[in-house]
């Protein structure tokens, strides 16, 4: 079917969006990288959230018009500390393995949340959803590359900062159908900050302004992506968003061999290309059932002059 003049240019916004998105995304990790060395990991991240909460002022209406059950305060309190652990991992794994390596195991979140929601959300996990679980896996197998390459304590905190992610985000579709999504922005990110206080405590050194400044830019960074990313779900179908994201990938890889020089490993985009080709495809086929349950095709009881 032909595209109109709106379904095109909506297209283009989405793409758009995503290419912005990103651009963000590998700003916050470069920004993190920048800071490598002078502010521990644990305390780099406590800064980011902190820094960002200032961002989040504007939400907070909404969390003081909403009532919480104590259900509601459960899931949120577990999403805190999952997705701050999942943090904490990240910016470890920033530390001390490449920003490709990093990148491309971050993909193996939505894997990871297609897995969790057939086990926890009694969704259901049709065959070539396995099979494409099972391809991503073999992406991830060839990234790691266990007894050719040294698997690093980064590359294991990226394979628990994955199922962190994964985690934390099936509590919040859990809780997103009773709460504003304000109130669950805005709570992750309090929640975070608290989880993360401790471990910056520990290993508190005294932060430049000049890092204290990037940091603060990571957390504006960081806001921006998620928003320009909201730009393009509500632009066009995720099913074309969705391969956008490879391009961070690229990205990761030219700015972490042109900005801090590391070696660039054809392996790891390999298997960043299999899990994100398994990925569009779970996208691309949840998009058709989903349009064949919403518009069925019904059959009129006088056809049609052709």
């Amino acid at each position: 079917m032909p595209q109109t003049p709106n379904t095109a240019t909506n297209t283009a916004k989405g793409v758009f969006w995503m290419v912005v998105t990103g651009i963000m995304f590998v700003c916050v990790t470069a920004g993190v990288k920048f800071v490598d060395g002078r502010v521990p990991a644990g305390q780099a991240a406590f800064l980011r959230y902190a820094l960002g909460l200032v961002l989040l002022a504007p939400m907070l209406k909404h969390m003081s018009m909403s009532v919480l059950t104590k259900s509601n305060l459960i899931l949120l309190g577990a999403r805190g500390i999952v997705h701050g652990v999942a943090v904490n991992l990240w910016f470890y794994a920033m530390a001390v393995i490449p920003m490709a390596d990093v990148t491309a195991m971050n993909y193996m979140t939505p894997v990871y949340v297609t897995i969790g929601a057939a086990i926890f959300l009694g969704e259901t996990l049709a065959l070539r959803r396995i099979i494409a679980i099972g391809v991503a896996l073999i992406g991830a197998f060839i990234i790691l590359r266990p007894g050719f390459r040294d698997v690093s304590s980064g590359h294991l905190a990226m394979l628990a900062t994955s199922l962190g992610f994964a985690g934390s985000y099936l509590i919040a579709k859990r809780v997103s159908g009773f709460l504003h999504p304000s109130v669950v922005v805005v709570a992750l990110s309090i929640l975070v900050t608290i989880v993360l206080a401790p471990l910056a405590w520990w290993v508190w050194v005294p932060p430049s302004a000049g890092d204290v400044a990037l940091l603060f830019a990571v957390a504006c960074f960081a806001t921006i992506g998620h928003y320009t990313m909201t730009l393009a779900f509500a632009a066009a179908p995720v099913t074309v968003t969705q391969p956008v994201t490879f391009l961070q990938l690229i990205w990761a890889v030219a700015t972490g061999a042109i900005v801090f020089g590391e070696a660039i490993d054809l392996w790891v985009i390999v298997g960043a290309g299999l899990i994100m080709a398994a990925i569009s495809f779970m996208t691309w086929r949840e998009a058709r059932s989903r349009k064949r349950v919403v518009t069925p095709h019904v059959q009129s009881e006088h056809p049609r002059p052709k």
